[in-house]
């Protein structure tokens, strides 16, 4: 088996504002990176678009309606300070949930171990009933609804490890028993989330705050007891926000990852997935701002997929 690669052109249609960091150009360098003969074992396929009912899966209908009634015929319709939608936001992000349930079901069915979803608007930071930080609707969060309702699974589990808080995955996956959700992020760090004793209904949620500044050794020290409390939870999947924003080079935050740091924790996901879950990992994108520190990083964590899934 190989790792799948999903993809569509719609997500080069979600066009932001000039000077905007989450642009069209972020996936224009992660493309350009896997065009290197490293990647051509990919199974390369296209998102599907989801039926806008799965958004229910995450969020409210009034929220679904409301996204929907802002479309714009022209230009952008601005949804909150940081979040536009242009005329190809609306496919675009409902691609982006398709990808990724469409990753869902063809790594549960053994099509493949693991898989990597380079789609955007990025997620993690859409709430249930409001847009924020770039994101639309919780992507990944509803990715793992689909895995346990759709499929059935008892226990998904939700790794984060963008420089800011998934704070939208937080909410929509604060009740439910099902769904552990592991986030590390910059703190202070705007959306200002993600305390440690931000622990969800049924203490299934874990924050690991990261000082400014910090690098690769903290994150590891964090991360290596946080998989401990995975593993015995014992997840049948495990789903992956992928945001590089950690990354030292990137400018809306002040971590010193590099990508042998992406490399280790891909490894460690990895070293968890075949211990609890036969390797099964579905791995979505999320930030990353500085485009020759995202490329570089997103090859890294595809790399190790790949070594992984063989």
């Amino acid at each position: 088996m190989t790792t799948l690669f999903l993809t569509h052109p719609a997500a080069l249609q979600h066009v932001t504002p000039s000077g905007h960091p989450e642009r069209v150009e972020r996936l224009e360098a992660i493309y350009a990176a896997l065009r290197h003969g490293d990647f051509s074992a990919l199974d390369r396929r296209t998102a599907p678009q989801a039926d806008a009912a799965e958004v229910l899966r995450g969020h409210s209908a009034a929220y679904l309606a409301e996204i929907s009634h802002t479309r714009p015929e022209a230009g952008w319709s601005q949804l909150d300070p940081d979040t536009f939608m242009s005329p190809g936001s609306w496919e675009a992000a409902l691609r982006a949930i398709g990808g990724v349930e469409a990753a869902v079901d063809a790594v549960l069915a053994g099509e493949a171990k693991n898989a990597f979803v380079a789609m955007r608007p990025p997620g993690h930071h859409a709430e249930r009933g409001r847009s924020m930080g770039f994101c639309l609707f919780g992507t990944v969060a509803i990715a793992a609804k689909h895995a346990l309702d759709h499929h059935g699974l008892a226990r998904v589990a939700v790794l984060d490890f963008d420089v800011h808080h998934g704070n939208g995955t937080q909410d929509i996956l604060w009740d439910e028993a099902r769904a552990m959700f592991v986030s590390s992020q910059q703190m202070p760090l705007w959306p200002g989330t993600g305390t440690a004793d931000e622990t969800g209904a049924h203490g299934q949620i874990v924050n690991l705050p990261l000082a400014p500044g910090s690098g690769g050794a903290e994150m590891r020290a964090a991360w290596e007891g946080a998989l401990a409390r995975v593993a015995g939870f014992r997840p049948e999947l495990i789903l992956v926000s992928a945001g590089f924003d950690a990354h030292r080079d990137d400018p809306l935050a002040n971590l010193n990852w590099t990508e042998a740091d992406f490399a280790w924790i891909t490894h460690a996901i990895s070293d968890l997935a075949d211990e609890t879950c036969g390797g099964r990992v579905v791995s979505a994108l999320e930030g990353g701002y500085d485009l020759d520190a995202l490329a570089a990083s997103v090859a890294t964590h595809i790399r190790v997929l790949m070594e992984r899934g063989e």
